[in-house]
């Protein structure tokens, strides 16, 4: 963890200084398995704002999405009991 996040510094000093597409994958990347999804997201969103053609980055969202949608959901309190929030 402690490696990680010195990892992540060096990351955030790089793209500070030029932000590349190959450096905000990694950072991105990094940030997931800090579970970070919502910075990772954000990552994802600036590689497309420098090459709308990334198809990773666009698949990638929508991954992340699903995983902050499902994790953000309270199953409890829904009294629906017709509608599984699992089963979209």
């Amino acid at each position: 963890m402690k490696e990680d996040l010195s990892e992540l510094d060096k990351l955030n000093e790089l793209i500070d200084k030029k932000p590349e597409i190959d450096l905000l994958y990694q950072r991105a990347k990094l940030l997931m398995s800090l579970g970070e999804n919502a910075k990772a997201i954000n990552d994802y969103y600036h590689i497309l704002s420098i090459d709308k053609e990334q198809k990773l980055a666009k698949v990638k969202i929508e991954y992340l999405k699903t995983i902050l949608r499902y994790t953000n959901t309270d199953i409890y309190a829904n009294p629906n009991t017709n509608m599984d929030p699992w089963l979209e």
